[in-house]
């Protein structure tokens, strides 16, 4: 094919970076070393490094395949599966009782699409003057939000010395930072990368400000590790479900199935919004409904049907909670088994912050000279940031881990 005579329109768009992750996993496929091993991937794992499907999704599937119908491939509403919306909701949120007309749900794509349909959505109806993200937070929050126009502002969640929290450095900034009506940005479990959530206490504290600085629009990043992050859904669920019970709050909260369910690939995702009245939600479902038909029309049908197979049926719910109890377990006990290793080597420095962490990531606090150095002499592939995945850790490579850390951090002490 001949090529277009002249410049292109398009040759003074700034270059755009791969994403750290997928360059990271391009990196990581070029390889050729045997023991080479990858932590970067939010995806779990088996204890073979080999993906998982649930046996309860297995079942689903037979469920879902034996109920089908000539209509399986026929457009969902705009607002997605109803069924689904409504049983994710009550599983997020628990029986919402006469508040049930105050939300306004809908299917996304996965917590993505959640975040992203949010994002507009609030943007547009708060006109907020900024969104404050945790620093760091999940790498794709400043890239939805910035999109929107929006000023992107951070509060301070992570301490690096301390390799904890930093509740007292989150607090006074968005008690004297934030202004009335701003979108304050939340993980309400396992925070992705640092793995590091905040007390129930401290969640009061963060609840109480947000009552009395008017901080609206509180908004949850996807929530894609309740029961995988502690094996119990409803305690990783508690400090979504405090912020309702104040009664004075209204939200967002983005929802995924894709770790907890290992539908990654199928994109099963809601957004729930809780107004303060029937009439709020009505009306907002009415404009998240319009911001979808703009971006995707209706989502996709499979894997809602799926989810939905197992969040109405008890005997498949508990067998998922079952799977939820196996996921979460051996993510624990990775993370004690790279502890320990460390411990063991005598690797310089204090370690305790890998078990105290939940959930698939950890932040190790290694520097980016270190996680080359892993890199380039053990070929383990962990992000810049020093988060790894600890469900790319298995009794077989933990142990090649641990020395590679090692080595690294007695050649480039931080």
């Amino acid at each position: 094919m001949a090529s277009i005579a002249g410049a292109s329109h398009f040759s003074n768009l700034e270059a755009v970076p791969l994403d750290p992750h997928y360059a990271l996993k391009e990196a990581f496929a070029g390889d050729t070393d045997s023991d080479k091993v990858i932590l970067g991937s939010g995806i779990y794992r088996d204890g073979n490094s080999k993906p998982w499907v649930l046996p309860s999704i297995e079942e689903a599937e037979r469920v879902v395949d034996g109920n089908k119908t000539s209509a399986r491939y026929e457009y969902l509403p705009i607002s997605g599966y109803e069924t689904f919306v409504t049983a994710a909701r009550d599983l997020l949120f628990g029986p919402v009782g006469p508040r049930a007309d105050c939300f306004a749900s809908l299917q996304t794509i996965s917590g993505t699409g959640a975040n992203a349909l949010g994002a507009q959505f609030l943007f547009r109806s708060l006109t907020p003057s900024a969104v404050w993200l945790s620093n760091p937070s999940w790498v794709n929050h400043a890239n939805i939000w910035g999109l929107t126009g929006v000023k992107v502002k951070t509060y301070p969640y992570w301490d690096a010395q301390r390799k904890v929290l930093d509740f007292e450095g989150m607090i006074q900034t968005l008690e004297t930072d934030a202004v009335s009506g701003d979108v304050i940005v939340l993980h309400s479990c396992a925070h992705n990368p640092t793995g590091v959530d905040p007390t129930k206490d401290q969640w009061r504290r963060i609840a109480d400000i947000c009552e009395r600085r008017a901080l609206k629009g509180y908004y949850s990043r996807d929530i894609d590790s309740q029961g995988f992050a502690t094996g119990d859904v409803d305690e990783d669920a508690w400090a979504l479900r405090h912020f309702v019970s104040r009664g004075t709050l209204e939200l967002a909260a983005a929802q995924s199935f894709s770790k907890n369910m290992g539908l990654y690939g199928e994109r099963v995702g809601a957004l729930h919004l809780l107004a303060s009245s029937p009439e709020g939600a009505v009306k907002a479902k009415g404009h998240l409904c319009r911001l979808q038909r703009g971006q995707i029309s209706q989502p996709p049908r499979r894997g809602a049907h799926l989810a939905t197979a197992i969040l109405t049926d008890q005997v498949l719910f508990q067998k998922w909670l079952n799977d939820l109890h196996e996921m979460s377990s051996r993510i624990t006990s990775m993370r004690q088994a790279l502890y320990e290793e460390l411990i063991s080597l005598g690797t310089p420095g204090k370690w305790e912050h890998i078990i105290s962490q939940i959930g698939m990531f950890s932040y190790t606090g290694l520097t980016p000279v270190q996680v080359e150095a892993i890199r380039a002499e053990s070929h383990v592939y962990i992000l810049n940031s020093g988060r790894i995945s600890i469900a790319g850790l298995t009794s077989a490579n933990v142990k090649h881990v641990a020395r590679g850390i090692d080595q690294a951090v007695r050649r480039f002490p931080a």
